[in-house]
């Protein structure tokens, strides 16, 4: 006779949450507060107005912050505009080199993008069909990756812009975007980037990849929110038009009055980066596969989503073999994940980017996003491992 094994049970739960869901957002480093927090009192001088000594030293702190991130990307300082983050700079980039060289007299119209790419790309470049130009989503494979000879082919007909995300926000899927680029280049086509997820993560270099446009957000590497940038490459010089008009700051790309707090929290948050990223990313990917190892040994038919081979340290899109997300996330509130859903209307819709790997939709509703991030400790690891793979057993055996 046969004996069941026992249920796996879960440790007992933590005293507070545990925070896996540094895809979305990252908690602001201790030491970038720090740095911020004298321009929000005693040095809170407009850098803007360069007639008196507080004015002057706030300029100078943008400036420096300004040297911090062209540094991390590779850069000229004079190459980076300041925006509210990558949404903003994503508009900018797409819709600003669109309009500029439809009013120069540019004849193309074709801006080629990905299925995979994220909403305020999508969006802006759809947008622009209603102002005459053809927006054109090119598919990936099931390892979430841009064939190099699809994008070619895309090309052979006249394109304005290319824009490829650097890693995808729901699965951390890395595209080769040097490749990518040059492909884009051959064809005479200007290419952008949304770095958001790629800045502080894997090292990055517009000088050398040949990228014309690059956008990244402060929040996504333990910077403030509501802060990023655009890199806008000056030889050759792309030309873009401002969203809105103004005081002409930001070479008058990006009116309006900048916040110190904010510019010098994003500054030092990627000098961090720079400095720390290695080892970083080393102790992030040790953390992910003993979170992977123990989910399995309790779940066996948990399957990852996206390449492992091309993907950032941090990331895992995992679908679940009986449980859906929701279920997951009910029995283990104290776990902050995310399914990577678009919420409409208080509807959590299946997640397009998963659908584009070739996911059914209710395969990913049994998806989960796990983003382990530098403050994730190995007991926090060890304990959601545990949970998840509880949840994952139970909803398997009730199946």
């Amino acid at each position: 006779m046969s004996i069941a094994a026992p249920p796996q049970i879960a440790p007992p739960r933590p005293n507070s949450p545990i925070y896996l869901d540094n895809q979305a957002t990252t908690r602001c480093d201790p030491r970038v507060l720090a740095v911020m927090l004298p321009y929000f009192t005693e040095q809170y001088g407009n850098p803007h107005s360069v007639e008196h000594v507080m004015g002057l030293t706030a300029e100078a702190a943008v400036e420096a912050a300004r040297e911090q991130v062209a540094a991390l990307i590779g850069a000229e300082a004079r190459e980076v505009v300041f925006t509210s983050g990558a949404t903003e700079s994503n508009n900018i980039a797409i819709k600003g080199a669109a309009r500029f060289a439809h009013s120069m007299g540019d004849e193309r119209r074709r801006i080629v993008t990905v299925a995979t790419e994220h909403k305020c790309v999508l969006e802006s470049v759809a947008d622009l069909a209603a102002e005459g130009f053809e927006p054109v989503l090119l598919p990936v494979g099931a390892d979430g990756l841009l064939d190099p000879e699809v994008l070619r082919a895309a090309l052979a007909e006249p394109t304005l812009l290319v824009s490829v995300m650097a890693v995808n926000n729901e699965t951390g899927v890395v595209q080769d975007i040097p490749a990518l680029a040059a492909i884009a280049k051959q064809a005479g086509a200007l290419f952008h980037t949304d770095a958001a997820q790629a800045v502080g993560k894997i090292r990055l270099d517009v000088t050398g990849w040949k990228v014309d446009l690059l956008s990244l957000s402060g929040h996504k590497i333990y910077g403030p929110k509501g802060v990023g940038a655009l890199f806008v490459r000056r030889r050759p010089r792309v030309r873009l038009t401002p969203l809105f008009s103004g005081g002409g700051q930001e070479r008058g790309l990006r009116s309006g009055t900048l916040a110190p707090p904010l510019v010098v929290g994003l500054g030092e948050a990627c000098r961090l980066a720079g400095l720390e990223m290695d080892e970083e990313r080393a102790r992030l990917a040790g953390l992910r596969a003993r979170l992977l190892e123990r989910l399995r040994a309790g779940v066996p038919e948990v399957a990852v989503n996206g390449s492992m081979d091309y993907r950032v340290p941090g990331n895992l899109n995992l679908t679940f073999p009986a449980a859906t997300a929701q279920q997951l996330m009910a029995a283990n509130p104290e776990l902050y994940v995310s399914t990577g859903s678009a919420c409409s209307s208080a509807e959590i819709e299946p997640s397009y980017v998963l659908r584009a790997l070739g996911l059914t939709d209710e395969q990913a509703a049994r998806s989960l996003r796990i983003g382990i991030g530098r403050f994730t400790s190995a007991a926090e690891i060890d304990y959601a491992a545990a949970a998840l793979a509880a949840a994952g057993a139970h909803a398997s055996a009730e199946a």
